[in-house]
């Protein structure tokens, strides 16, 4: 039951997301990997969700001397959605906080990604959350309409 409500909430959003793989849905942005991931740390500031660490991959592979294409990643949550998914199974830790990458393919397309909170449910056999996942997957696609629209 819990895979049909949060497979039926993303089926919403499809026309949005370009594809989910592995776990992972992903939105094409129109800005550089920097400005899509600045966009995101502003509007999450502005809603009051806490920012943990941002983290240049490029930049790290460029302190090696190698090259790799502009890839960051955002560290973000609420105690208020992770800790009862914890309480329901520890294991969830591992992938909370949340997480998004953003990353330019090698075609230059700029793709914003999250963890699907569907994954995140059957990878950890938490079952008694729905309403959790739910409203984690409806801010994911609030952030991501709002990071990925305008100028």
């Amino acid at each position: 039951m819990i895979r049909i409500g949060l497979l039926s909430l993303l089926l919403l959003f499809m026309p949005l997301a370009q594809a989910a793989d592995k776990g992972i849905t992903k939105f094409k942005s129109p800005h550089s990997v920097a400005k899509t991931m600045d966009r995101l740390e502003a509007i999450l500031r502005v809603r009051n969700i806490t920012v943990f660490n941002r983290i240049d991959h490029a930049g790290g592979a460029a302190q090696l001397g190698k090259e790799l294409r502009p890839t960051e990643l955002l560290i973000f949550g609420s105690p208020a959605l992770g800790t009862p998914l914890m309480m329901s199974v520890q294991s969830i830790g591992i992938d909370l906080p949340l997480k998004a990458l953003a990353w330019q393919d090698a075609k230059g397309q700029v793709w914003l990604g999250f963890n699907e909170p569907s994954y995140l449910s059957r990878r950890h056999g938490v079952s008694d959350r729905e309403q959790v996942f739910s409203n984690m997957l409806k801010v994911i696609k609030d952030l991501a309409e709002a990071v990925v629209q305008g100028p």
